[in-house]
């Protein structure tokens, strides 16, 4: 059975990791070409605006398949030839497929994100987190590095000195604490946590999706090109929606006084 379910309502796509009996663990050979999958049909929708990433049960993911591990099967069995190659053609797909998505997309952490689950939350945009929610970067512990981009992304979003301080330590961390560092942007009851995110999700489906797209895209880009890159960028994307159908009826929205309705032309 896939990994994933991708639901649609509207602009919002929801992605729901569907392995609850293993607090969604990853790993399994095939996890890899679902992700790809389920993203690959959000970004040819162009009627989708904004996707959700959540976790089925009581965790977000509880990271790498520890008994894949130890049994040597999946992403992690063979040669070290073949585990390198298991993580680049199964567990970079899952990363890459949700780090490289047009599409925003907002993490709503339902439980533990544990090792790879952490760094899949670290993937999407925003990230929400319930009041039951845990985090830790807790490969040291299993006597392996982060295998998954990890290490990139995690010093990007709470700084270098947390980053190598939750590594280093394996420490496993509370929403509060996520939230006071920066991983996570808000907490909400656990109850509540979903009804929450939609309402995030709605109000960014509510702007013009060519726009919201290119933001997104220059948000990426700006954590690595120089400025005088992003500029270029800038002008040129700004060229492009000063084109559209959008940008016009935002416009006439805010002389009229009324809110805008976007179409996407």
């Amino acid at each position: 059975m896939s990994v994933i379910k991708l639901e649609k309502s509207g602009p919002i796509a929801t992605l729901t990791l569907t392995r609850p009996d293993m607090m969604n663990a990853l790993g399994q050979e095939g996890d890899g070409p679902s992700v790809v999958a389920a993203c690959a049909e959000i970004e040819a929708d162009p009627d989708i605006r904004v996707a959700v990433l959540t976790g089925e049960g009581r965790a977000f993911s509880a990271g790498g398949d520890v008994k894949a591990m130890r049994d040597k099967t999946g992403a992690f069995g063979g040669s070290p030839n073949d585990i390198r190659n298991g993580y680049r053609r199964n567990i970079h797909m899952i990363v890459k497929s949700l780090y490289n998505l047009e599409t925003p997309l907002i993490a709503a952490v339902n439980g533990a994100a544990i090792g790879l689950g952490c760094d899949v939350a670290c993937m999407a945009d925003v990230r929400i987190a319930s009041d039951k929610a845990k985090f830790g970067v807790t490969f040291l512990k299993l006597g392996l590095i982060p295998g998954d981009g990890g290490a990139w992304l995690l010093p990007r979003i709470i700084g270098s000195s947390r980053a190598a301080q939750l590594l280093f330590t394996g420490d496993v961390i509370d929403a509060e604490k996520a939230k006071e560092w920066g991983l996570v942007s808000e907490v909400v009851p656990g109850d509540t946590l979903m009804d929450e995110t939609m309402a995030l999700a709605e109000r960014i489906a509510g702007q013009p999706p060519q726009a919201l797209r290119l933001a997104k895209t220059l948000l990426r880009h700006g954590q690595n090109a120089p400025y005088d890159t992003i500029m270029e960028l800038s002008a040129a994307s700004q060229a492009l929606m000063h084109e559209t159908d959008d940008h016009m009826e935002g416009v006439q929205a805010i002389l009229e006084k009324r809110a805008p309705k976007f179409d996407g032309k």
